[in-house]
């Protein structure tokens, strides 16, 4: 075997960027249509994602940005959805070429004998992985350009970044070894409440919202999974929805958890907006209960609760959901 056939030949990397936040199905549909191009496929959501199209190349017998311009099309005569596609030999180059397509959509494929000239004229801020924060010290040093960032010593932009800064110097440099992972969209479960009328009572809306939270938290631990993540939808009378997603401290499915973090949702949304109609709460990124490590509380309140929430558990088992719940529920239900 000679010595050139054992080198690693560069990838070809497909990163769908969305131009916004779908509803879950649609964002669902358009994993599907990623998925017929290619089997490596690897969610980002609630907005993007990565192909791998080494093996999708010759299997179709067409070039990366052709397949970049079936997936627009069908997503658009589809669903209505124009994405924006960037295609390289890396992630970070992918990634950086989808940033650079504008609205509404549109594909752009970087050549890996390319990529070097094409990012030495980007701005710092524009490499995928440069948070603003990295961006604004960059500059401070006079470092405005890829191309300057790729041309300094590790070292030194390590000094300046920390850890973060030698992988920033090698995406610089088109240097990325990560790999696509295929990853399909995280399990979800949603709980909703319509409103009878419009509301416009902070008290009212906040006592659907706990039923909304202890409906939640009974499913996940009735599924054995707990949620990575939280997604808060209002919807107002006559106006666009609102939408919030919040990650927690830990997986968790205890309404301690849940409560919390929703609350902390409803306070950010704020009711001054509009008449609501409805609220919609999601459980995202769900992983299995099992997984979860309980760490030991040296709150004897919370340590309680929890006991007290297995007890429930096993009444609605018995009686029914609605046998028990907390007193505020049951006002609003009247």
């Amino acid at each position: 075997m000679s010595a050139t056939s054992t080198e690693r030949r560069p990838g070809v990397v497909m990163h769908v960027r969305c131009p916004d936040r779908l509803p879950e199905e649609t964002y669902r549909q358009v994993l599907e249509q990623l998925a017929e191009l290619s089997p490596v496929v690897q969610a980002l959501p609630p907005t993007a994602a990565l192909v791998d199209l080494r093996g999708a190349l010759r299997y179709h017998g067409a070039t990366a940005s052709h397949l970049g311009e079936i997936l627009r099309l069908r997503t658009v005569s589809r669903y209505g959805v124009d994405v924006r596609v960037g295609i390289g030999p890396t992630i970070t180059v992918a990634a950086t070429a989808s940033a650079q397509v504008r609205h509404p959509g549109g594909v752009l494929a970087i050549e890996a004998a390319d990529v070097a000239d094409w990012l030495a004229l980007l701005l710092v801020e524009e490499l995928h992985g440069i948070g603003p924060r990295q961006a604004a010290t960059l500059r401070h040093y006079g470092v405005d350009r890829v191309g300057l960032l790729a041309a300094l010593p590790a070292e030194t932009v390590q000094r300046l970044l920390g850890r973060a800064g030698r992988a920033a110097v090698d995406r610089a440099r088109g240097i990325d070894p990560r790999t696509v992972t295929p990853r399909r969209l995280p399990a979800s479960v949603s709980v909703r409440h319509r409103f009878p009328h419009d509301v416009l009572d902070g008290a009212v809306a906040r006592s659907a919202l706990l039923g909304l939270v202890v409906q939640l938290g009974a499913e996940l631990r009735r599924r054995g999974q707990a949620a990575r993540a939280l997604t808060l939808t209002l919807t107002f009378a006559g106006g666009p929805a609102w939408e919030k997603t919040r990650r927690l401290a830990e997986p968790s499915g205890h309404e301690d958890d849940l409560r919390q973090l929703t609350y902390q949702l409803m306070d950010a949304a704020g009711l001054q907006r509009g008449r609501l109609t409805g609220l919609a709460l999601r459980g995202e990124d769900l992983v299995d209960g099992d997984r979860v490590a309980e760490q030991l509380s040296l709150d004897a309140a919370r340590q309680t609760r929890l006991v007290a929430e297995i007890a429930v558990d096993r009444i609605r088992e018995k009686f029914g959901p609605g046998a028990i719940g907390p007193a505020a529920t049951y006002r609003s239900a009247s």
